[in-house]
């Protein structure tokens, strides 16, 4: 006979046994993070199983201890030495929140496609991204240049309001300004002109929603004089006719435009006018770029095409003496005109500050609908709607050089080109309708 002792030592062998089978069953069962198991029944049931063999004392029959009278007492004992089976019960229980479809057996041969790849850590979403807003960097400029800042320091201080492809772009501008770059003897750098040609791309195609016509009566090759009307106080139609050449010109060429001297004393204005090909005007400088093979811009209007108020918009002022057709007729250029409509639009003139302009040096200093009742946001240009139509060319090889001192002769060819630009602009104001809708 076994006393309680080993009964209850013998009933801890088998829970312990019970609990390394669970802790097998749930090696099993695999451990998912997201997914529980829990034991949710455990029975055990006698089965025959072999007990382990006690020593037992020669002659001394077990005895159990009688707790009721205190004393030992013979009692005889029926152990049942059948052996114990245990048999567990495991149920997997999924969380609430979760649904697990059930897994499909896999065919053999057949491989399960590789996990996508982490997303990389400089992929932002592209709602975090932070929007262009081209309005807001042209008022930061504004904003700084007023506060006494260089040209420079003000688009430094506005990257911080681009996205970030952008404000790389603008402080590689910024540095630039700044005095590290490469130019030719005109002061222009073409690697500038890339870095700002996105600014000038939207202004193009969204801005002022430019449509050039005629593009093909530009010489692809060789020395041309480019003889528009002006307007404005900045040399916009300038930048938008380069710009129409680059986009929409089978072979794109980067014209150089004549600019008044006085811009050039403005320090904010004219490093930035030379790196895109500003050039001081005067006919030296004229005759020197068409020699080279230059396109040349000229604006034979001057300052009084530019200054005249708006009452008098696309009505052409006298083209001087006609200078400009001496000078191409001295280089054996063609002269290409072309009328620009939506440039005087940008700025409508309703009167002038002469004491201003006459400190800062300039011929006129525009009172305008924005400025400068807005301040430095007076300076940003309204969106007109442009057409500028490049028409035939005007062929001067027919023409000695010596035709150049025939006042006759130059004046005879400079009303034609004028006229030529006139009626232009008229057939492109009524082509174009309103001009901001």
């Amino acid at each position: 006979m076994a006393d309680r002792t080993e009964i209850q030592r013998e009933r801890a062998r088998r829970l312990r046994i019970a609990a390394q089978e669970t802790a097998r069953a749930e090696e099993r069962l695999g451990s998912d993070p997201e997914s529980e198991v829990r034991i949710e029944e455990v029975s055990i049931d006698e089965v025959p199983v072999e007990p382990e063999e006690e020593p037992v004392a020669v002659g001394e029959p077990p005895v159990e201890r009688d707790e009721t009278r205190g004393e030992a007492a013979e009692v005889p004992l029926e152990v049942d030495e059948t052996p114990v089976e245990i048999e567990i019960e495991i149920e997997a229980v999924e969380p609430a929140d979760q649904a697990v479809e059930p897994v499909e057996a896999i065919e053999p041969g057949f491989e399960e496609p590789p996990p996508l790849p982490p997303r990389p850590p400089s992929a932002v979403p592209r709602a975090r991204r932070r929007p262009l807003d081209p309005f807001g960097f042209v008022a930061a400029v504004a904003e700084g240049l007023a506060r006494g800042l260089d040209l420079a320091a003000a688009v430094d201080g506005a990257a911080a309001l681009l996205p970030t492809p952008a404000r790389r772009t603008t402080e590689r501008i910024a540095a630039r300004l700044r005095g590290d770059y490469s130019q030719d003897e005109w002061g222009y750098d073409e690697e500038f002109v890339e870095l700002v040609r996105p600014f000038f791309d939207f202004m193009y195609e969204r801005w002022w929603r430019v449509r050039a016509i005629g593009l093909e009566n530009l010489p692809a090759h060789g020395p041309a004089m480019i003889v528009a009307n002006h307007a404005g106080v900045l040399p916009w139609d300038a930048t938008m006719m380069s710009t129409a050449i680059f986009k929409e010109h089978p072979l794109p060429r980067q014209p150089r435009f004549m600019v008044l001297d006085w811009a050039f004393r403005l320090p904010w204005v004219s490093g930035f006018m030379r790196r895109v090909g500003g050039v001081v005007a005067s006919p030296f400088n004229a005759l020197r770029l068409l020699e080279q093979g230059h396109l040349v811009m000229v604006f034979p209007e001057g300052s009084k095409g530019a200054g005249k108020p708006f009452s008098e918009r696309y009505r052409l002022q006298r083209f001087g003496r006609g200078g400009f057709v001496e000078i191409a007729l001295r280089a054996g250029s063609p002269i290409v005109p072309v009328a620009v409509v939506g440039s005087e639009e940008i700025y409508p003139k309703l009167g002038e500050f002469r004491l201003l302009a006459r400190l800062l040096g300039a011929p006129y200093v525009p009172i305008t609908p924005t400025f400068p009742a807005l301040g430095p946001l007076g300076a940003v240009p309204l969106p007109s709607r442009w057409r500028i139509e490049f028409c035939p060319t005007l062929d001067l090889s027919g023409y000695p050089p010596e035709a150049a001192e025939d006042r006759a002769t130059v004046f005879e060819l400079s009303e034609r080109v004028r006229d030529t630009i006139q009626e232009k602009l008229l057939e492109n104001l009524v082509k174009r309708g309103s001009p901001f809708l």
